[in-house]
C-alpha cells in the first residue's frame, strides 16, 4: 500500500515517558506491506534460501561463560498463561524460556504450524526480519515511517482508528481482553489471521496488535534523545529478555550480561498487551527489544521506498 509523504506530529505525552516529547517529523512516500509477514511468506523465504533462524541456532558457550548449560540450546521465549491472578512484577509468570521454540514450533516442541498459514509468523529476530526483507528486495521501515504508515492520516488520535477504543462496540485489533496474563477474553489464544480486524485510513492490516513489528531504529528513551547501543531500556511491557541477552532487571534471562547490547524499537503492541499492565497498542506507542530476541509475539513487515 502506498504511504503518503508529508509531515505529522510523532508520539505521545498522555501515555509513556517514552513516547515523549510530542515533536513534527516529515517522511518521504513508500510503499508498505499490507499486513505483517505470514508464515506461509516466510515459508517460501526459508525454502528459497534455507536460512536459519537465531532460535534454531544453539548459543556459542564461549559468549556466554556464566550461563546455565542447559540454557544454551536453541531455543526461544514462550508465552504461558497462568491459571490464575499472578503478580505483574515478575515476567517469569507468563514467560518462559523453552528449548526448541523456533518459527516452524512457535510454542515448543509439539506445537506446529498447522492453520497458521495466515497468520503472522513469530519467533523471528531483527536479523531473520532483516535478512527475509533483504530476499523479497524490501527493508524494515524506520520508526518515524511506521509511525506514519500507522496513524492513517489521522493526526493525534490515540488509536489507528480514532480516540475510541471500540467504536460502536466493535473490536478494532487483536489485543488483550481481560486481566492479563491470566484472563484471556478476546477469543484468539495468541494471533489471528492477518486482516481478521477492520484496516486504517492508508488500507494497512493488524498494525496494532496481532504482533510486535521491528523496526529498523536503534532505540532511546526518548525522542530526540542520543541514540546509542547501552541507553536504559524502559521496563518491559510484554516482552521479555532472551537468555541470549540477559539483562539486569530480569533474572528470567541468564547468561552473558546484554546491557550493552544494541536494542531497536518495536511498534504495535500484540495479542498480548493489555490495560492493566501495557496499554502500548496504540501508533505512539514503543518498544525497546535486543536484535536477538524472538517469542511468540514477535513478528514484522517491509516496505520499498521508491528509488
Amino acid at each position: 500500500m502506498w504511504i503518503p509523504g508529508g509531515r505529522f506530529l510523532m508520539g505521545s505525552a498522555d501515555f509513556y515517558p517514552e513516547e515523549r516529547p510530542v515533536h513534527p517529523v516529515s517522511v518521504d512516500g513508500f510503499w508498505m506491506d499490507e499486513h505483517p509477514v505470514t508464515v506461509a511468506e516466510f515459508r517460501r523465504f526459508v525454502k528459497a534460501t534455507g536460512h536459519v533462524t537465531v532460535a534454531e541456532h544453539a548459543p556459542d558457550p564461549a559468549d556466554y561463560p556464566d550461563a546455565d548449560p542447559e540454557l544454551l540450546v536453541p531455543g526461544s521465549g514462550v508465552f504461558r498463561m497462568p491459571p490464575g491472578p499472578v503478580s505483574l512484577d515478575d515476567v517469569r509468570n507468563w514467560w518462559h524460556w523453552v528449548p526448541g521454540a523456533d518459527w516452524r514450533h512457535p510454542e515448543g516442541p509439539g506445537s506446529s504450524l498447522d492453520g497458521r498459514d495466515r497468520h503472522p509468523v513469530t519467533q523471528v529476530t531483527w536479523y531473520d526480519a532483516s535478512a527475509h526483507l533483504a530476499w523479497a528486495g524490501k527493508a524494515l521501515p524506520t520508526e518515524a515511517e511506521w509511525e506514519r504508515a500507522a496513524r492513517g492520516g489521522l493526526e493525534g488520535a490515540v488509536f489507528a482508528w480514532g480516540d475510541e477504543f471500540a467504536p460502536k462496540g466493535r473490536t478494532m485489533a487483536n489485543t488483550w481482553h481481560g486481566q492479563f496474563p491470566w484472563q484471556n477474553l478476546n477469543g484468539y489464544p495468541g494471533t489471528s489471521p492477518v486482516k481478521s480486524f477492520p484496516p486504517n485510513e492508508y488500507g494497512l492490516y493488524d498494525m496494532i496488535g496481532n504482533v510486535w513489528e521491528w523496526t529498523d531504529d536503534f532505540y532511546a528513551p526518548s525522542h530526540g534523545g542520543p541514540v546509542t547501543a547501552d541507553d536504559d531500556a524502559p521496563r518491559p511491557c510484554c516482552a521479555p529478555h532472551n537468555p541470549r541477552v540477559s539483562h539486569p532487571d530480569h533474572s528470567y534471562a541468564t547468561g552473558h550480561p546484554g546491557e550493552h547490547l544494541p536494542r531497536r524499537v518495536m511498534k504495535g503492541g500484540s495479542h498480548l498487551c493489555a490495560p492493566n499492565y501495557c496499554l502500548r497498542y496504540r501508533p505512539a506507542a514503543r518498544q525497546a527489544e535486543t536484535m536477538e530476541t524472538s517469542t511468540t509475539h514477535i513478528g514484522f513487515r517491509g516496505i520499498v521506498r521508491p528509488g
